[in-house]
């Protein structure tokens, strides 16, 4: 399954936000996508790049005690953090499938516990520390729409940066 995932070498915030740039201006209506990696490891700074590639003029912060912000741009952002969830029951008092049913973009930190809850069609980020500064970012696509992002995003930044 090597070939159906995506390697990018971040060597600082900059390359990170970047490339979340390009999948912000590259994904559909509807897009999930789960961001995976330790604490400190530039979940939300990829998403701060996906939201400028969305057009998002509002500052991007962490959802941690919130939960979920929104944010408007040429399509909405919905960038929740689940890690202070501790049981899928939350998820239903938050509204997590009203979210899933609007044509935004989804982005997910700390994923796992809404696993059972997910369309089959997402794209998965997982960001490995390798050093202060440098990431290894790894991003897999499940179904059709995350397929297309993929191979968007791979021609996109082959065709140079």
């Amino acid at each position: 399954m090597d070939e159906d995932i995506f390697k990018y070498l971040s060597r600082s915030e900059e390359d990170t936000i970047r490339l979340g740039e390009r999948i912000g201006e590259l994904v559909e209506p509807g897009q999930l996508i789960l961001l995976a990696g330790e604490l400190g490891a530039g979940k939300t700074v990829l998403t701060q790049g996906i939201a400028g590639g969305l057009g998002v003029e509002d500052e991007v912060t962490s959802p941690t005690y919130k939960l979920i912000n929104e944010y408007e741009g040429e399509l909405p952002l919905f960038h929740m953090d689940l890690y202070r969830l501790e049981e899928e029951e939350e998820l239903y008092e938050l509204g997590f499938e009203d979210y899933l049913e609007r044509d935004g973009i989804i982005v997910i930190e700390w994923p796992d516990l809404a696993y059972d809850l997910l369309p089959p069609d997402f794209i998965y980020i997982k960001i490995n520390i390798l050093g202060d500064e440098s990431r290894e970012i790894l991003i897999e696509s499940e179904g059709d729409q995350g397929i297309r992002l993929l191979e968007r995003l791979e021609d996109y930044v082959s065709d140079g940066d």
